[in-house]
């Protein structure tokens, strides 16, 4: 019989934007694209048991596609995918940002995969997870870094999708995107910024904390 947290499906309003504080502003992503909206998710593993039926919700989603590994962007895009292997019964295997100067391209940043982790991804079917996608840019480098590894990507789950770039990007390549929840989101090149037009003064909280966030 299944759990009562399986059977119903939990949806943002249920709690998970309470775990997710956030700013309004004018801020740079990791993807290098502005927005007016920061989520803080170092919050969103505070406490575990308050996650557990979302991460459990994920994983009956991603369950269908019959992934053999479970892989996600440190820092938080790792703890969730840890957690939907655990659930799913599965590999778990994670990325991390390769440090590297400010670039000012767009989706310049690279994840790798550890050296032994590699070496056991060769033909392995995963699931690549982050806890909130907007642009995606960790979840489309760690898809690269599976890819040289000789992996396939069944498919990309996440609580929470911001917009639809990432959910379109992977859409082009015949990978669905398995989301809880979506909420409209809006990022602009740099180049045409209306915030930057403005005069808004720019926050770099990814420099900030010297670490790639994985929500961007």
């Amino acid at each position: 019989m299944a759990s009562a947290a399986r059977e119903r499906r939990p949806t943002v309003t249920d709690g998970l934007m309470s775990m997710l504080p956030a700013r309004q502003g004018h801020f740079r992503l990791e993807s290098g694209l502005h927005t007016d909206l920061w989520l803080t998710l170092d919050a969103l593993f505070v406490s575990p048991r308050a996650l557990m039926p979302f991460t459990a919700a994920l994983a009956d989603r991603l369950r269908p596609f019959g992934a053999s590994t479970v892989c996600g962007p440190l820092v938080g895009g790792a703890f969730l995918a840890q957690a939907v292997a655990t659930e799913l019964g599965l590999q778990f295997c994670f990325s991390e940002p390769i440090p590297s100067s400010a670039s000012p391209d767009l989706f310049a940043v690279e994840y790798q995969l550890p050296r032994e982790l590699r070496k056991r991804l060769h033909g392995e079917q995963v699931a690549l997870v982050d806890d909130v996608i907007s642009a995606g840019s960790s979840v489309r480098a760690t898809a690269g870094a599976l890819g040289a590894a000789g992996a396939s990507i069944v498919a990309v789950g996440t609580l929470l999708a911001l917009g639809s770039m990432a959910i379109d990007h992977f859409g082009s390549l015949g990978i669905p995107l398995e989301a809880l929840e979506r909420l409209p989101f809006s990022t602009w090149d740099p180049a045409t910024c209306p915030l930057c037009g403005a005069g808004v003064p720019l926050e770099d909280p990814v420099q900030a904390r010297g670490v790639a966030p994985s929500d961007s």
